[in-house]
């Protein structure tokens, strides 16, 4: 067995810590996004206190958490979200947090650009205000563009640009580098899972697989753009891509949303896979000692995929593009490079799938509308 096999076998097993810990800050949100992995909208009540927050922060520090993903929602909404940042930052953990950018004006940004062990994450969905403005908003393509120009005035240095693919905007791969190295960001992308209101426009959304296989080359030429592990589904077409390739879901990553509750990964926020609450015995316990994370990190079956000859090379891909799609855990990826979740899909169709809860999701208003 080789190194990047046994790295791979410890992962599965699960961590004391998670390498990747996302946390909604809040479910507010001034956009409407059509693809919203968390249905953002509107603040739940229930929401973490800012003494909860800095509980929380005390005990990711304690268990050695290098960094945590800040998101939402729109973080940038709640008013203590500058102390809480900052907090986590004099209590040694990185923050790395994603925004829509309404809210980064050149103040903002000075402040931001202030502090250490910061990452931003600037979201844009199409090169162009018409692709990017169909998924996010009407106004959402200048804003985020407007807050690129405050982050490079203030000499933030090398922010993100994030970028979820899709069937509109997979072919301004090469507009998107462009856009980033004109302010010396990084790009990142991502895959479309349908997760949240992503549900309803995934299957309108998602690449195709000719689209597919051009993004795989694509990335491959690119080996400077960010994934993490989005496209490990991808690898059966060659060479695996730069990452740990394999659903870290309840092992090496999940997610805790704004009121508390702690899901097996961020595309995951459904009772089926909520692990438990940090606000009842706080988060080490949930993530040590939850039946779903135990469950979750026992040697999994290669079920459907077992007669593939690819399926160590993509585990049998995302387990929320599964779930959310109405296949079996099992089944293989709906976006099966070899067409085989397509197959799947076909010959189990559901009448009614599984939906994110709750649905925080409003009426899309233009971004420039007050919250």
């Amino acid at each position: 067995m080789g190194a990047d096999s046994l790295l791979r076998s410890r992962f599965e097993r699960g961590l004391d810590a998670p390498i990747c810990l996302t946390w909604e800050l809040t479910y507010a949100c001034n956009m409407s996004c059509s693809h919203c992995l968390s249905a953002s909208g509107r603040r739940d009540p229930r929401e973490l206190t800012t003494d909860e927050a800095r509980t929380f922060i005390d005990e990711v520090a304690a268990m050695q958490v290098f960094y945590i993903n800040v998101g939402g929602g729109e973080p940038m909404i709640r008013r203590d979200f500058f102390e809480l940042i900052g907090y986590a930052v004099a209590q040694g953990v990185g923050v790395k947090f994603s925004t829509n950018g309404t809210r980064i004006d050149a103040g903002a940004a000075r402040r931001l650009a202030a502090m250490d062990y910061l990452d931003v994450q600037v979201s844009l969905d199409g090169a162009d205000a018409a692709t990017n403005d169909r998924l996010r908003g009407a106004g959402s393509y200048a804003a985020a563009r407007r807050a690129m120009e405050h982050l490079a005035d203030a000499a933030f240095g090398e922010f993100k640009i994030s970028v979820v693919v899709t069937r509109e905007n997979v072919t301004q791969l090469d507009d998107f580098a462009a856009i980033a190295a004109h302010y010396g960001a990084q790009l990142r992308l991502t895959r479309l899972r349908p997760s949240g209101r992503g549900v309803d426009s995934w299957a309108d959304l998602h690449p195709t697989r000719a689209q597919n296989e051009m993004l795989y080359h694509w990335l491959v030429g690119h080996p400077r753009v960010l994934t993490g592990d989005s496209f490990f589904h991808l690898s059966p077409l060659g060479a695996p891509l730069d990452g740990l390739n394999l659903c870290g879901a309840g092992r090496v990553v999940c997610l805790v949303d704004p009121v508390g509750d702690v899901y097996a990964c961020p595309f995951v926020i459904h009772e089926r896979f909520r692990a438990g609450t940090i606000r009842d015995g706080g988060f080490a316990e949930v993530w040590r000692n939850s039946e779903l994370f135990g469950e979750l990190r026992e040697p999994g079956s290669a079920g459907a995929c077992s007669a593939c000859g690819s399926y160590d090379a993509c585990r049998g891909g995302c387990l929320a593009a599964k779930f959310f799609t109405g296949l079996e855990l099992d089944d293989p990826d709906p976006e099966c490079v070899f067409g085989l979740g397509e197959q799947a899909l076909m010959a189990h169709p559901v009448a009614i799938r599984p939906r994110s809860a709750p649905d925080h999701s409003r009426v899309r208003i233009p971004v420039h509308s007050a919250f």
